[in-house]
Formats: C-alpha cells, structure tokens, sequence
C-alpha cells in the first residue's frame, strides 16, 4: 500500500509517505507561504522513495476545519495531483488528525477532546475514542461553537484535553469542561496541530478496502456557517510526476 497524504489546514503544513510498513513525511509550521512549501515537500518524498505519483494507490487529504485558504488549498492540490495520475482519494477530518496524533503519541489514551482555535473567539471541536485498531472514532458530531458550549458527550465523565484551542481560550475551556482529565502529557497534547503522517494511518484501511472517492468528489469541509464548497480542479503540477 502506498499513499501520499497531505494537510495545510493549520500553521503546520505537512507531508507524509506511507508505503507498506514504512512512513517518512515532512512538516514546517508556520503563519503563511503554504503553497509555495507543499509541492516541494511532496517532491522531496517521492525523490526518497524513488517512486512517483503513477506507483501510489491514493491521495490523502486534511479536508478541514481550519483555515478557509489552507482547506482549500489541500483540496486543489490533492486535486490537481490525484488527476493527472488517476488516483482516487481520501478525505479525513484534521480534529480527527490531531486525536489520532494524540493517541500515537500516548498509547494510554482512551478518550480525547480536540479543541482547535477557529479565531473569531472559537474553536473547531469534537470528542473521539480510541476504537479497537487504535485508530481515532468520532463520538457525536464536529462543531465550532464558541469555548462555552463545548461539552462532553452524555455518556462520558471525563476526557484528556487536546489542541490548541485549550492555550487560546484555557479559562472559558476549563469552566465550559471542567472535568477534562489532566495527564501527564496533557502540556504537549495541548500544543498539538494536525499532521499528514496521521492523515495517512487514518486513510490507510478506506485505501485497503477500496473505498476511495474521485478526485473532483473532494470537498472542503469548514463547519463555520455551514460553508462546503467543491474547490475546482487543477492541473498537475509537472515536476510532481
């Protein structure tokens, strides 16, 4: 199995290569200027590998929350990209991204609250559980709401806090959920941003069971006001072949 995965849905853009067993990527976090780093991250791995994208069995994507210019851009280039070389591809949620960075990163987990920072005195937010391949489940559904109204679902007493919308808005955070676990680890999850690498390990058993999308299917997903929109398709560029 070979996939690329991508995101530039939050300062850190980032690239990974998975093939079979094996995982390499590249990442730099920074304010701006993610267009002009991707491509050359993507060209850097397959150089690694000495593969190119005609020998990959998919593309896979951050789709958002984040930012509106950084959600589309992973759309387009995943777009661009997975056209020119007849791939299909795989959207994943970025809170889902940083859950699942969380969970690689401390094998203890069970349970994880990701609250990004959405600007505007907001935060993207979701619950998700350690499922039984270790892989991050949604439990209910991905909001952006204002740090007041976030909540736990019903059923669970407490969660580990992840992502940085717990720096940006730590008092509103801590009166809305006062029960967040606080672990050990709880100073570094908090400064977690979504990462292709975890992209890829979320993308990798829809790769294996064949259920991928067309590159045009791929869609934004931006929670704020609702807003999903199909960003249109570019061309490949010619030295990411």
């Amino acid at each position: 199995m070979r996939i690329l995965a991508i995101d530039t849905a939050t300062e850190n853009c980032s690239a990974a290569l998975f093939i079979d067993v094996s995982m390499h990527s590249r990442e730099i976090e920074m304010e701006r200027g993610h267009a002009e780093r991707i491509l050359p991250m993507i060209d850097d791995l397959l150089a690694e590998a000495g593969i190119t994208l005609h020998d990959l069995d998919a593309i896979a994507f951050g789709r958002g929350p984040g930012s509106f210019t950084g959600v589309r851009l992973a759309v387009t280039v995943t777009q661009g990209l997975a056209f020119g070389a007849s791939l299909g591809v795989v959207p994943i949620s970025d809170l889902r991204a940083v859950a699942q960075r969380a969970l690689r990163q401390d094998p203890t987990l069970t349970r994880v609250l990701v609250c990004n920072d959405a600007r505007m005195n907001e935060v993207y937010w979701a619950c998700f559980e350690r499922g039984g391949d270790g892989l991050a489940q949604l439990e209910g559904e991905e909001r952006v709401s204002k740090p007041s109204e976030v909540k736990l679902p019903p059923t669970w007493s407490t969660a580990t806090p992840v992502g940085r919308g717990f720096i940006a808005y730590a008092d509103a955070l801590r009166d809305a959920v006062p029960t967040v676990t606080a672990a050990a680890t709880t100073e570094s999850l908090v400064h977690l941003l979504p990462h292709a690498t975890d992209i890829a390990l979320l993308a990798a058993p829809d790769v294996t069971a064949g259920r991928l999308i067309p590159p045009e299917a791929a869609t934004p997903i931006y929670l704020r006001d609702n807003v999903a929109h199909v960003a249109q398709p570019a061309k490949p560029p010619s030295h990411a072949r």
